[in-house]
Order: C-alpha cells, then sequence, then structure tokens
C-alpha cells in the first residue's frame, strides 16, 4: 500500500473488484451453456419472458438492500440476460446444422475499421473460434466472394435508424444466390477523427463513407465551410487521414476504428437520433435450419405485379395466417420500369405449417417469390419490470 497516493490504492482496489466481476460473469456464461443443453434435451424455448422479468425484479429488490437504484440494475443485467440469450441460441444453432466453431472468412465493406469490420467481428466473436478478415471495396466484390469461395460469410448493412434502408444491398439481393444467414445490430456512434492537435473550426475537408454524412446531416450543416468528400468506408476516410497528418482534415466514423489508425475523437454522438443503430445481414453459400426454440425470422422477395389491391391481398395472406411482418421494403425492378420488388421480413420459422400454409398462397398471387433466407432472430428485445 502507498499512504501517500491514496487514490492509487483506490484504483487498484477498483481493479481488484473488476478482475472478480469478470470471472463471475465468465461463469454465469458458462452455466448458460448448460442451461442450453438442458433446453435442447427437453426442447424447451430458448427465453423465457416471465422467469427473466421475475430474475430482473428480484435483482432490483436486492440491489436496493445495496443503495443501487432499479435503473442500473435494470441496465446492466438487461445486458447480461442478452448474453445469456445470444449465446445459448448459437449453441442450438451449431447442434442442429452440425456446425463446429472453428475460423471462419468473413468478407466486409472497407478495411481494418470501418462498421461493416466491427460487426463481421462481433458476429464472428459468437459464432467462431476464429476469424479471417477480408475487406473488400465495393458491396458487390463482399456478395462475390462467398458466391466464389473466396469467403464463408457476407456482412452487409442493410437499414440503418438514421438514414433508413441501404438499397444498394437490397437491390443486390435480387441476383445473388447467397441465403440471409443470420442478422445482429450494431449501435453506430459517428465521431470527429482527428491526427492531431485541432479545432472544428479549423477542419477544412471531412472525409467519410456518403452514410455517415446522411446520418450526421444536422451537425454537419453547422459547419458550412467543411468540403465534403465521399470515400469507400469509414475505415478508407480515416486511412486517409492519418496518412495525410493535417490538422485541416478530419474524418467521420467509429471511436474505435480511430484507435486503429491512432486517430483522436475531437466530438462524440454526431448521428441526427439519439438511438443511431445499424442492422446488419450474414449471407452464406448454403441456407440453414433455424431450431424451433430459437426466435427465427424468414425474409421474402416477391413481385405482386400491378393489379390493383395486388400488394394488399399478399399481407392479407400473412395476417390470415398470423404472421407478424417486421419489415416492407420495395425496390425497382431492373429493366422494368415502374414495376417493383417487395421485400418482407416475417417474424416466424420458414418450416412451421403457417409459414408454409403462407407461401404456398404466396406463389398462387404473386408473379415471382423467393425466400432469401430463414435465420436466428439476434435482436433480443430486453424484459422491463413491471411498473
Amino acid at each position: 500500500m502507498n499512504p501517500e497516493n491514496p487514490l492509487l490504492v483506490l484504483r487498484e482496489k477498483i481493479s481488484a473488484v473488476d478482475e472478480k466481476l469478470l470471472t463471475l460473469l465468465a461463469e454465469r456464461r458458462a452455466l448458460a451453456v448448460d442451461v442450453a443443453q438442458a433446453k435442447l434435451a427437453t426442447h424447451r424455448p430458448i427465453r423465457d419472458i416471465e422467469r427473466e422479468r421475475a430474475l430482473l425484479e428480484h435483482l432490483i429488490q436486492l440491489g436496493k438492500k445495496h443503495n443501487l437504484d432499479a435503473h442500473y440494475i435494470t441496465r446492466l443485467f438487461q445486458l447480461v440476460v442478452e448474453d445469456s440469450v445470444l449465446t445459448q441460441q448459437a449453441l442450438l444453432q451449431r447442434n442442429l446444422n452440425h456446425e463446429h466453431a472453428s475460423a471462419a472468412r468473413i468478407a466486409f465493406l472497407g478495411p481494418k475499421g470501418s462498421y461493416s469490420h466491427l460487426a463481421a467481428r462481433k458476429y464472428a466473436a459468437r459464432h467462431f473460434d476464429a476469424m479471417t478478415e477480408q475487406g473488400c471495396l465495393k458491396f458487390q466484390d463482399i456478395i462475390k466472394h462467398v458466391e466464389t469461395g473466396q469467403a464463408d460469410y457476407a456482412v452487409l448493412p442493410i437499414e440503418n435508424t438514421s438514414s433508413g434502408s441501404i438499397n444498394d444491398v437490397y437491390d443486390l439481393l435480387q441476383q445473388t444466390t447467397l441465403s440471409i444467414v443470420g442478422e445482429l445490430t450494431l449501435p453506430i456512434d459517428h465521431c470527429v477523427l482527428v491526427s492531431s492537435n485541432t479545432s472544428l473550426q479549423q477542419i477544412e475537408t471531412v472525409y467519410s463513407h456518403p452514410q455517415p454524412f446522411q446520418q450526421c446531416s444536422q451537425f454537419i450543416n453547422r459547419f458550412p465551410h467543411w468540403k465534403i468528400e465521399y470515400t469507400e468506408s469509414t475505415a478508407a476516410a480515416m486511412e486517409k487521414v492519418a496518412a495525410m497528418n493535417s490538422p485541416t482534415v478530419a474524418a467521420l466514423g467509429s471511436e474505435a476504428g480511430g484507435e486503429l489508425y491512432q486517430l483522436q475523437v475531437l466530438e462524440r454522438n454526431l448521428a441526427n437520433q439519439q438511438q443511431n443503430q445499424t442492422r446488419f445481414i450474414v449471407l452464406a453459400r448454403n441456407a440453414i435450419e433455424v431450431s424451433e426454440q430459437v426466435p427465427a425470422k424468414t425474409t421474402l422477395v416477391m413481385a405482386t405485379g400491378q393489379q390493383a389491391g395486388a400488394l394488399v391481398d399478399a399481407l392479407m395472406v400473412l395476417r390470415n395466417h398470423n404472421l407478424i411482418m417486421s419489415k416492407l421494403e420495395s425496390r425497382p425492378i431492373n429493366g422494368n420500369p415502374w414495376e417493383e420488388m417487395f421485400y418482407i421480413d416475417v417474424q416466424s420459422n420458414l418450416q412451421s405449417a403457417a409459414m408454409q400454409q403462407a407461401l404456398q398462397e404466396l406463389t398462387g398471387l404473386t408473379r415471382s417469390l423467393k425466400v432469401l433466407g430463414c435465420y436466428p432472430g439476434e435482436n433480443v428485445v430486453p424484459v422491463e419490470p413491471r411498473a
């Protein structure tokens, strides 16, 4: 102990407690794996909402004895439960599809440090022991890498809570033979990244992918003197700013990505919407089965024709079978002016009786219908305590 520096002593105690917390979190995750094995044997669903709510409310009551407020306990254990749910889902899926958690080659947009790279790492950490990273310049290149066998998986952004759908990716889904096998959501915190001491007023040129500029338009408009330069990815922008090493240039991107290029954060939280998230899809050459014990999502693409009420008739099929549609997106059909394809996300397992019956009826109603994939829904909606 160092009586001359009490702050150092306190920090050492905090570090010791943090290490204990990590040990306990690892122990809890190991127990979650045991729970998944038990559920696999008994065919019980992964999530038990009432059990989660009862656990949370019990922990809140215990927290009061230690002067910990309910909001803090809720936020903390929602993360812990989410990790448990996703860990169990991954185990059940590997068992069903006879997969081994070995290395996977994953293609994504941009060099290291892009949001797609961070999403690929997040997906790999949950599903594989190791990951071989393959950065690509264009969305089309990512898909081609998997189609030709150069990569095993493609990670592509599909929509953002601030800027909406990413149309280029939807258009590519019309043509590819790949199947959607997974999804994940990544919180997006755009930052102004610089290579040296500077200020927002000193900056003359800002580099980034078009999406961050769109998502941060309100912040960008505060600096009309900035020259906007588009790059293939946020990581390409960071790489460029790092190489230029000038106080007059900056990049828009993630803090984690900026660290890979030794860039400092000048400003954080730039997005127009406070809750700025991007949903990514994962594609592979072969479709997968999804366990009935796991929340599933099925994505369809269909052309209904131009007769009056055609889309309504198709959507009524889903309603009649109590199938919940979580996403509807339309895109022009290449070569057919004024005609559109409709992309639909349905919260259902492809193998369910309701989904199979709906597909049979939709086949008779539509000009074309294709299942783009059935995959585990990894957007774990957190349980809230009762009021």
